[in-house]
């Protein structure tokens, strides 16, 4: 089995995907340990209280890590502003960029001086499709989460050869507690496919278990990932429409 007997770290693990795929790879033999600001539900996975979204909690989660090897690290934490980008908060602001991209930095800092000594590991950044195909109102969410895949790419090439693995996972919406009512009447607004949190977790440990470079879960975003990619004017005028409705919502 891929994960008999493997150290995993895993941020966000008590949220709903988080947990999902936690509980999996904890089923499957290895001994996760979950960073996150409540513990987990499920006792099968140990438990390492932490605040990712400050510099003081990310410096004390950083010190912990790096006294322990890890063989799987795995980025799953993360937060979001849906609305114009003015009215965010510049503590909101602060905190986005920390949990979704400054933390996961911070963590593969941790975790890969021992990974490249042993010649062997593998970090795991859960993105989103929001990151590749910038969506209107998602502004600094789309944004941070495109740092977290340039990083994830750059990672790659920067340990090629290293023996450690780069896994770069990208679902597009999901129906969790994560959406307030807010993104979900957006959601129905712009026919946005959701997916469910059980089905996208099992997506992820399969992709964590075969080792896969990259993986963007659902269909056409996939396709239109590749579109926005090499003609984004595409994409531009094809959510034109859906922008100037959803723009309503805070007009």
């Amino acid at each position: 089995m891929p994960f008999d007997g493997k150290r995993v770290l895993v941020t966000g693990g008590s949220g709903d995907i988080g947990g999902r795929v936690a509980r999996s790879i904890a089923g499957q033999g290895a001994r996760v340990t979950v960073l996150d600001r409540q513990p987990p539900p499920d006792t099968s996975c140990a438990f390492q209280p932490c605040d990712l979204s400050t510099s003081e909690g990310l410096d004390q989660v950083v010190e912990w890590a790096g006294r322990s090897e890890w063989d799987i690290l795995v980025n799953v934490a993360g937060i979001q502003h849906f609305g114009t980008v003015e009215s965010q908060s510049a503590d909101h602001l602060n905190r986005t960029v920390s949990v979704n991209l400054v933390a996961p930095i911070r963590l593969v800092q941790a975790v890969l001086p021992a990974m490249r000594t042993k010649r062997a590991g593998q970090i795991v950044n859960i993105g989103s499709v929001f990151g590749s195909i910038n969506f209107a109102h998602f502004a600094t969410y789309s944004a941070s989460k495109a740092g977290l895949r340039g990083f994830s790419q750059a990672l790659r090439r920067e340990v090629a050869g290293d023996g450690v693995d780069v896994t770069y996972i990208a679902p597009r919406a999901v129906r969790t507690p994560f959406n307030d009512a807010q993104v979900m009447a957006f959601a129905k607004m712009t026919r946005m496919s959701m997916d469910d949190p059980s089905r996208v977790a099992q997506r992820i440990v399969a992709a964590i278990a075969a080792r896969r470079r990259e993986l963007y879960i659902g269909f056409p975003e996939a396709l239109y990932v590749r579109i926005n990619a090499l003609v984004p004017s595409l994409i531009d005028r094809a959510l034109a429409v859906s922008d100037r409705q959803v723009a309503k919502l805070f007009g």
